[in-house]
C-alpha cells in the first residue's frame, strides 16, 4: 500500500504539491480562526437552576426548594446526575448531562420541567437558570473607580448603566454586578403600634402593595384629540410611602408612618467586596458564554467600555483587576516561539547531518505543513488554541522529524548505491 502511494505521488508530483499547497493554506486560514484561550474548558457540561428565598435557613430551603427540585429533574434524557446545595436564603441545582449533549438543547429541557414543577414550590420563590457560561467563563473581573461617590450610587451605576450595556457584546452571557449597596426603601414596623391598631404585618405589606401600582383607564376624545386615561401609582419617595393608608379608625386613616418608620437603606449583605486592602469596591465579572472565544469577547467588551465610559457620572471610571487576555497572549506567545524555533533547529539539525539541500528541504518543508493540517483538525473538533493543544503540537514535531529522517536517509542510500556515487540529483 504504502508502495503504491510513493509511486502514485512521484508520478503526479504536481497534483500533490498542488493538494499540499492547498492544505497550507487552509492551516493558515485555521490559524487565524481558530479559538484562543490560555486554558483548556474542562468543565463538566452542566445546567444550573438558581432559586433565591431570603430570609429562610439552609434546612427550610432544601425541604422546600432544593429537594422537590432535585427529585423533579432527574430522569431528563441523557443527565448523569443532579446534585443540589442549599444555603442561607439560596439553593443551586446542579443539572450534569453527558458530554456530547448540546448545552442550549439541555437548558431547554431543563426549562420545560421546571415549567412543571412550579406550583410546588414557595409563592415568592422561582427557580431560573444560570448563565449558558463555563466553569472557566470569567474572563474579566472590573471596578469603577468614584472617588467620594457612595456605594450605593455605584452600585445603582453599575446595575442600571453599566450592566445593560456590557451586556449587550457579542459572546458575553452574563455580567454579575458586586459590591456596594443596593438600594431599597426599608419598612420597620412597631409591634407595639400594630397591636394598639389592631393591624397585622400582612395587612400593611398589602397596602404598600397595592398602592405601588398603576392602573389604566380608557381613551377619552375631546375635540378631535384622543386622550389616554390612566392612574400613576408607582412610588418615588419615602414620604409617599409614610402617607399609605394601611385601614381606618372611626373614619381616621391609619398611615404606614403611623406604625412603621420608613427610609432608603441598603439590602442586607452576606459579605462585602474589598480591593487590594484600600476600602470597599463596586464592578463586575463578565462571563463568557459556553463555546466563545475567549480573546475576541475580551477585546470586544474592552471597546464597548470605551463607549461607556462617555456616559459614566463626571469622575468615574473603568478599572480592570483581572484579565485573562494577558495570560492568553502571555501563554500563547510562550508555545508559539517554542514551536518556531524547534521548526528552525530542526531543519538546521538535518541539514548538518545528511548535508544534502534537498533532503533537508523535504523535511523542513513537511514541519509547517504538519503544524497547518493540525490546525485544521483543532477547528474540525472545535478544541481552541491553548496551552495543552499547542503543546501537544510542539512535541509531536519530534516524531514528525524522525519519521521523515528515516523515510529520507533510505532513499538517499538507496539512490546513492543507485548510482554508485554519481551525482543523481543533478
Amino acid at each position: 500500500m504504502i508502495e503504491k502511494l510513493i509511486s502514485f505521488s512521484l508520478r503526479n508530483r504536481i497534483m500533490v504539491l498542488l493538494i499540499a499547497a492547498s492544505l497550507f493554506g487552509w492551516g493558515l486560514y485555521s490559524v487565524q480562526t481558530n479559538k484562543v484561550d490560555a486554558i483548556p474548558d474542562l468543565s463538566e457540561n452542566q445546567v444550573i437552576v438558581f432559586t433565591e428565598w431570603m430570609g429562610r435557613s439552609p434546612q427550610l430551603v432544601e425541604d422546600q426548594i432544593t429537594y422537590p427540585l432535585v427529585t423533579n429533574l432527574q430522569g431528563l434524557p441523557e443527565v448523569k446526575y443532579v446534585r443540589g446545595t442549599s444555603m442561607f436564603g439560596m439553593s443551586f441545582i446542579y443539572v450534569i448531562f453527558e458530554d456530547e449533549t448540546d448545552v442550549y438543547w439541555a437548558r431547554t429541557r431543563v426549562l420545560e420541567r421546571l415549567n412543571s414543577v412550579g406550583n410546588m414550590l414557595p409563592q415568592d420563590a422561582t427557580p431560573t437558570l444560570g448563565p449558558d457560561g463555563t466553569g472557566v467563563g470569567h474572563i474579566l473581573w472590573y471596578t469603577l473607580e468614584a472617588p467620594g461617590m457612595d456605594l450605593g450610587e455605584q452600585r445603582a451605576v453599575q446595575d442600571w448603566y453599566v450592566k445593560f450595556a456590557l451586556q449587550n457584546v457579542a459572546g458575553v452571557s452574563e455580567v454579575a454586578s458586586f459590591g456596594g449597596f443596593q438600594k431599597q426603601y426599608q419598612l420597620t414596623l412597631d409591634p407595639n403600634k400594630l397591636t394598639y391598631y389592631n393591624l397585622s404585618v400582612p395587612q400593611v405589606i398589602q397596602a404598600v402593595r397595592a398602592n405601588n401600582n398603576e392602573a389604566g383607564g380608557r381613551k377619552f376624545e375631546l375635540s378631535d384629540i384622543g386622550y389616554i386615561i390612566k392612574t400613576t401609582g408607582y412610588l418615588e419617595s419615602a414620604q409617599e410611602i409614610e402617607n399609605i393608608s394601611v385601614a381606618t379608625n372611626n373614619t381616621i386613616p391609619v398611615r404606614v408612618k403611623d406604625v412603621a418608620s420608613v427610609q432608603m437603606t441598603g439590602e442586607s449583605r452576606l459579605g462585602i467586596f474589598d480591593l487590594n486592602g484600600e476600602g470597599e469596591a463596586v464592578g463586575g465579572i463578565i462571563v463568557m458564554r459556553y463555546g466563545e472565544n475567549a480573546e475576541e469577547v475580551i477585546q470586544n467588551v474592552k471597546v464597548k467600555m470605551e463607549e461607556v465610559a462617555k456616559g459614566l457620572p463626571e469622575g468615574m471610571k473603568f478599572k480592570i483587576v483581572y484579565d485573562r487576555s494577558g495570560l492568553i497572549n502571555e501563554s500563547i506567545d510562550s508555545v508559539r516561539n517554542t514551536l518556531i524555533e524547534e521548526m528552525i533547529v530542526a531543519s538546521l539539525v538535518v541539514l548538518l547531518f545528511l548535508f544534502h539541500w534537498r533532503s533537508a528541504l523535504v523535511i523542513m518543508i513537511q514541519l509547517p505543513l504538519s503544524v497547518a493540517i493540525g490546525f485544521i483538525l483543532l477547528n474540525a473538533f472545535g478544541i481552541s488554541s491553548n496551552i495543552m493543544s499547542l503543546t501537544g503540537i510542539a512535541l509531536s514535531i519530534g516524531v514528525i522529524v524522525d519519521d521523515a529522517i528515516v523515510m529520507v536517509e533510505n532513499a538517499y542510500r538507496h539512490l546513492a548505491d543507485a548510482t554508485k556515487g554519481k551525482p543523481w540529483e543533478d
